[in-house]
């Protein structure tokens, strides 16, 4: 049984910084691939930003240079390091992990089947 817990959310002033965590328990799966999502009020869920365990990393355009993505394997943990926040990345952010290997189509949500809860994160 796969479970995926985010922590680290809050609210935090335009241009301030926040860390989010997420464990994986039960997730035994090759290469780990893992992402973070976000949903805003309205609007559909975004892919953030992709790791696995090969090494590949990707961001959406919209947080790259401010985002960083990090995982630990070991402690089946993964981390979402934001930086220079701004209003617009205000949204839910959930933790995401794939069954399978993906070697492309990393922001595309039906390449996930374990979903965590989601963290809120709000910029004002």
């Amino acid at each position: 049984h796969v479970q995926l817990v985010e922590s680290g959310g809050g609210l935090v002033q335009p241009g301030g910084s926040l860390r989010l965590s997420c464990k994986a328990t039960g997730y035994t799966y090759s290469r780990h691939c893992m992402a973070w999502f976000r949903q805003a009020p309205g609007k559909e869920r975004e892919g953030v930003a992709y790791v696995d365990g090969d090494g590949t990393i990707t961001y959406a355009p919209a947080v790259k240079g401010r985002f960083t993505i990090s995982h630990d394997n070991a402690k089946n943990m993964m981390y979402l390091q934001m930086d220079s926040l701004k209003p617009e990345d205000t949204a839910m952010y959930y933790c995401a992990a794939s069954k399978l290997p993906l070697w492309d189509g990393y922001f595309r949500r039906e390449n996930y089947v374990f979903w965590g809860r989601g963290t809120q994160v709000t910029v004002s």
